[in-house]
């Protein structure tokens, strides 16, 4: 008689095979399968000996290896990979069993595959899961999302193989249907500003203070000793550090300058535009991947004109100091507009996400873990409901430190011709926020004369129009 396994994982690719190891090594019993039956056989003769695992050929076999009620995680593709694999297994469950989605999925497939097997009595529990294929092996920051039922039978085993902070599981029920999907997704656009912003540093330090990669890691690595430590910084020092075996050349010199993605960035801006929500940080970042992507635009406009090339050290003594400040203020934007973008994302769906729980279960395992998420956990304790992060006593006071070097940076970039979006469009949001008075009420006239769209008033009530090319009152809309 087979074993009974508390959880199936079907899709064992990387990272399928590496959560089913992780379950495994904490006592799980894991039933197991891919369409390609040489996967699950190699799992199996490989990391046997790691725990329990019930190698399984078809779904059905997968399917009645499962103790009631049955939780299956799909690890395949996302779109029309997941599709065709609930289609397949869809029919073999009962009502109360537990479908979960662990891939990168939209989360509007999410709601929709979660509506569709509501209905049938399943539960379709779309979760999140960060940090790579280390951190579904060793622990992740898990994020699901579905009913508060499913989690109840779900949760547990979640939350045992997460990462754990203080003894706290870097796991939580975010909210029903797409929530945990939504919710991976503005962290990976997150990521992408992150990045960036650590990228345009990088970049403004070699440039303008003529340092090799091997020095810049030392910059980082003790910058990861304050308070801008973090996962991504602590990788930018070991990246930096790499030497090319094949040229012994600095490795980040012989990578093509040309980043990739696989959408998550662009999905979280355009839900934001949808959203009303400005996420500048995040377009930018997103921007900035698909203009290193386009190369033969970029070979034609070399030849435009700009300043001389910086001398070593041109940029001045205590430039490294700055761009550090910089760094950190224009990070706490990036962080700020994705929170109000899930807070947007909540009230929309009816989700009630808990934004101080996202910062807990985002301190470890997840790509961007970093130090200051305690503060931002911290910010919502003492208010669960700010206007924004910026506004928080911590973030207010970080900022205020960091302007003059901040706006310094962004000047001194400009004038070295160095790229730094990222930067100066987390200065622009600050100080967009601050005006008292911002140019858009000059749009709005020029929008009223063309369009008759109408304006209001800030002396009173009401839409108003102005008859431009008639006598030029104004009229009451």
């Amino acid at each position: 008689m087979m074993t009974q396994a508390r959880i199936g994982v079907t899709g064992l690719a990387v990272m399928g095979a590496n959560l089913a190891r992780n379950l495994a090594r904490h006592g799980h019993v894991v039933a197991v399968h891919n369409r390609s039956r040489h996967r699950t056989k190699t799992l199996v003769e490989e990391h046997g000996h790691e725990g329990a695992f019930v190698p399984c050929e078809t779904p059905e076999e997968l399917v009645a290896a499962l103790e009631r009620p049955r939780r299956l995680l799909v690890m395949v593709k996302a779109g029309a990979p997941t599709d065709a694999v609930i289609e397949e297994f869809a029919p073999l469950l009962e009502p109360g069993d537990m479908l979960v989605d662990g891939g990168n999925a939209h989360f509007a497939d999410t709601r929709r595959r979660e509506a569709a097997l509501r209905e049938r009595g399943i539960h379709f529990v779309g979760a999140g899961v960060s940090g790579g294929e280390e951190g579904a092996l060793l622990g992740p920051s898990i994020m699901p999302g579905g009913s508060a039922e499913a989690y109840a039978a779900l949760g547990p085993l979640l939350e045992d193989i997460a990462a754990k902070v203080d003894g706290v599981p870097c796991c939580t029920h975010i909210g029903p249907d797409g929530a945990g999907h939504f919710v991976k997704m503005v962290h990976n656009g997150i990521e992408y500003a992150d990045m960036q912003l650590i990228a345009e540093a990088y970049d403004l330090l070699r440039q303008g203070l003529g340092l090799s990669p091997a020095e810049l890691a030392e910059v980082f690595a003790e910058w990861d000793r304050g308070e801008l430590s973090s996962y991504l910084i602590e990788i930018t020092a070991e990246v930096l550090r790499q030497t090319d075996a094949a040229t012994g050349r600095p490795f980040v010199d012989v990578v093509a300058d040309r980043a990739e993605q696989k959408g998550t960035g662009r999905w979280t801006v355009q839900i934001a535009l949808d959203l009303g929500v400005p996420v500048s940080g995040i377009a930018e970042a997103v921007f900035a991947r698909a203009v290193s992507g386009h190369a033969e635009l970029r070979s034609a406009a070399r030849d435009l004109p700009g300043p001389a090339a910086p001398a070593a050290g041109a940029a001045g003594e205590g430039f490294a100091e700055d761009v550090r400040q910089a760094l950190h203020a224009s990070k706490i934007v990036a962080y700020a507009q994705g929170f109000d973008q899930i807070r947007a994302g909540s009230d929309e769906y009816g989700w009630d996400v808990d934004p101080g729980a996202l910062a807990a279960i985002w301190r470890g395992g997840c790509i961007i873990r970093a130090a200051f998420l305690d503060r931002i956990r911290e910010a919502y304790a003492a208010d669960p409901a700010p206007v924004s992060l910026l506004l928080a006593p911590y973030f207010t006071d970080a900022l205020a430190r960091a302007q003059g070097p901040w706006r310094r940076v962004v000047a001194r970039a400009a004038e070295l011709g160095v790229p730094a979006p990222g930067f100066s469009t987390a200065l622009a949001y600050y100080d967009a926020l601050r005006a008292e008075r911002l140019p858009a009420a000059l749009i709005q006239g020029q929008r009223d004369f063309f369009g008759a769209h109408t304006y209001r008033r800030v002396d009173r009530e009401g839409a108003f129009h102005t008859l431009w090319s008639g006598d030029r009152t104004e009229t009451e809309a």
